[in-house]
């Protein structure tokens, strides 16, 4: 899961960066799974599947150039 906080950001050009996140994604063995925006606070979350925070982060630069702030290694537990 990584998080961006971006001043003024909208869910409209998130949802063009996440679509852009998923044509560069394959070249990385990354998949992005889902993200949610809060506008009121400017911050951004992206859950992803990848070997390692730097795979998903590089396909984040290449795709928009908008890295994430954060990054956390999340597990789903039921």
């Amino acid at each position: 899961m990584d998080i961006h906080t971006i001043e003024g950001v909208s869910a409209s050009a998130v949802a063009d960066a996440h679509q852009k996140d998923l044509q560069t994604q394959s070249k990385y063995g990354v998949k992005y799974l889902r993200y949610w925006v809060d506008e009121e606070a400017g911050k951004i979350f992206c859950l992803a599947e990848a070997n390692s925070a730097e795979d998903a982060n590089t396909v984040h630069r290449e795709a928009h150039g908008l890295v994430a702030d954060e990054i956390y290694a999340v597990g789903e537990y039921t």
